[in-house]
């Protein structure tokens, strides 16, 4: 009943070859629920015989190439060791039972955007590179970027931008305060770990290492060794950016994520010798929206015109949620002229979502849109502001409309 709130399109089975089948037709954009109650309902189908299915039966059979969420009765969940088997058997996540159905979509939905996960991890390197797996690393999302000058190492951090700095223990004892230098830069990533690779034993060294400011250790000298802990580094970062950068409604970028992540796209387009446009969106009436059916429909609205702005995205292009019912798209390779097209299709999607506000009443709304392009704009503060000139003037124009220049770009 709740899933039209996304989009969502669910499917019930009730039995496992069925459902396994599902699994291994899924294009890779679908999540799976297993409720552990409804297991004595479902049907096995082995060969000619129909019995009740058995939870290590279900495990088996489950392609290992998805992972599930799990349903389970609050009795279930005081078991440890049927925890622990869940855990093991590509468990994405799981929730005790009764959960409201309007939350479980909520919580899937975040499942979702927690799926999409995984960006490109930068990790700059001083000193030897033979510890380092850098094939094992690109697997799991992590560039490796080498680095020999210690002199250099703060302009290098500083172009490349990297969430992870591996600083040789050698290359430490030969200047001391290379981290010192990296971290009172008042613009240093907040998220940014600084790690010694220690290839030697020495506590000394270590303890002289973590008071100057290193965020750990990482051991050395296996190179297999190595990547597991920078594996784990990066999954914590991750985490830690996500929650320091991205909006926890709709899993995008926030204010501060988008910022940093556009000042080095204009910073790549500046070398290359590339555009870029920058698009503010506001949804209309907002406030009549909320006020008449709720803050929670009001959500429902954000997060479906999440779903729509980010369905529209590119390979490289930002998408962040900017605060409110504001949105802010960045577009690579992207003209004023091509910017307004990509951007007027995404209000004209948006606007043909039917929202059912009571029964048998479905209602649309639209968004206004601003854009400015780069080079004529240069720098991330001065593209926000022209876009969101031109969105004021979509809004004073009649709403439901993308504005880039002087006269109104019109649509219904």
């Amino acid at each position: 009943m709740h899933a039209h709130k996304y989009d969502f399109d669910f499917r019930f089975f009730s039995e496992l070859s069925k459902f396994v089948a599902a699994i291994e037709g899924d294009t890779g954009s679908s999540l799976f629920v297993i409720d552990l109650d409804a297991l004595h309902n479902m049907q096995s189908d082995l060969g000619d015989s129909r019995k009740t299915l058995m939870l290590g039966e279900l495990l088996q059979r489950l392609p290992s190439s998805q992972s599930y969420v799990y349903l389970q009765s609050a009795r279930q969940g005081e078991r440890f060791l049927l925890q622990q088997r869940l855990v093991d058997s590509n468990c994405l996540a799981y929730a005790e039972k009764p959960i409201a159905n309007d939350m479980l979509v909520d919580k899937l939905f975040t499942l979702f955007v927690q799926k999409k996960r995984g960006d490109l991890l930068r990790l700059v390197c001083l000193g030897e590179a033979a510890a380092l797996d850098a094939a094992a690393l690109a697997a799991e999302q992590v560039e490796v970027i080498l680095h020999a000058d210690p002199m250099t190492l703060h302009l290098k951090v500083k172009e490349v931008q990297p969430e992870i700095v591996l600083i040789g223990d050698l290359e430490y004892e030969r200047s001391e305060a290379l981290v010192r230098v990296l971290k009172k830069n008042i613009e240093a990533d907040p998220v940014r770990e600084i790690l010694l690779l220690q290839r030697r034993a020495d506590p000394g060294l270590a303890g002289r290492a973590l008071g100057s400011g290193f965020d750990a250790l990482v051991q050395g000298p296996e190179p297999a060794l190595v990547t597991a802990q920078l594996v784990n580094r990066a999954s914590k970062i991750r985490v830690n950016r996500d929650l320091i950068g991205k909006d926890r409604a709709t899993g995008l970028l926030n204010k501060v994520g988008l910022q940093k992540k556009t000042r080095e796209l204009i910073r790549q387009a500046g070398r290359e010798g590339r555009v870029l446009a920058l698009g503010v969106v506001d949804i209309d009436k907002f406030k009549t929206i909320n006020d008449t059916w709720g803050h929670h429909f009001g959500d429902i609205v954000i997060k479906r015109l999440s779903l729509t702005l980010a369905s529209h995205m590119e390979e490289g292009d930002l998408l962040s949620r900017f605060g409110g019912e504001e949105f802010v798209v960045v577009l690579r390779d992207c003209t004023l002229d091509g910017a307004w097209r990509r951007l007027d299709a995404m209000r004209r999607a948006f606007g043909a979502i039917p929202f059912e506000v009571g029964p048998g009443d479905l209602r649309h709304f639209s968004f206004s849109g601003g854009l400015a392009a780069y080079p004529e704009y240069r720098s991330e503060n001065e593209l926000f502001l022209r876009a969101d000139a031109m969105l004021y003037q979509a809004k004073e124009s009649g709403r439901n409309r993308i504005c880039h220049g002087p006269v109104a770009a019109t649509g219904t």
